[in-house]
């Protein structure tokens, strides 16, 4: 079963940031998670939330400020919000990643600092993995780099998830890991797609999810 090291090691760092992505490949990792959108320069960056309260010293919506002016504020530890291009100068091929979409219409962005990693840093297809929960934009990632893994992102996985999944030619179903039975993973299973559990957090949850067939799980605490 493989750890994913969900924000980078958000339990002991700052999540999404460039010393949570070294601590979770520190601490031995198989791949590394994090979230993307775009800032209002037109920079892919890597952060969670859409608006900066929760995780930095400042108020406001992402979208709502430049590079420039999210370079600033403190991410916590006096860590910077990193570009998608720093995070995974950070990572450097030691681990994969999963790369999870929000907001709109960042798809040919992403795409575009993919391609140049693969083309100029050595970097594989299969090193990749892009999710999200807004699938119309997995859809459109799924066209513009259909070799690239996708992993569809559900709460729940409801009888219908095979429609989306299928159309997507999606590699994995990851879903929140209080909602997976061993019959669901079954029925994932037998349609030809891996399962990733998000977030578990306790020794006993991914033994758990170990037992009933999950393939891998997200973690704050890898």
């Amino acid at each position: 079963m493989l750890t994913i090291g969900h924000r980078g090691a958000a339990g002991y760092e700052p999540e999404n940031t460039i010393i949570s992505f070294k601590r979770a490949i520190d601490l031995g990792v198989d791949m590394v998670e994090f979230d993307v959108q775009l800032c209002k320069s037109g920079e892919v960056v890597v952060f969670h939330d859409f608006n900066l309260d929760r995780c930095t010293d400042r108020s406001g919506l992402v979208i709502e400020k430049t590079l420039d002016e999210l370079k600033k504020l403190d991410a916590g530890k006096g860590q910077k919000i990193p570009t998608l291009t720093e995070s995974l100068e950070s990572i450097n091929r030691k681990v994969d990643v999963n790369i999870e979409l929000k907001g709109k219409s960042n798809s040919q962005k992403v795409a575009n600092i993919i391609k140049h990693f693969i083309e100029n840093k050595h970097w594989q297809m299969e090193n990749f993995m892009i999710s999200s929960f807004d699938h119309d934009e997995l859809f459109k990632f799924a066209k513009l780099m259909p070799e690239i893994k996708i992993g569809v992102l559900y709460e729940t996985i409801s009888k219908y998830f095979n429609e989306t999944a299928s159309a997507l030619n999606a590699f994995s179903i990851n879903a929140n890991f209080k909602f997976i039975t061993k019959d669901i993973i079954k029925q994932v299973h037998l349609k030809g797609y891996q399962t990733y559990a998000y977030t578990v957090n306790t020794k006993e949850d991914k033994l758990k999810m170990k037992e009933i067939g999950v393939k891998g799980v997200f973690t704050d605490y890898p």
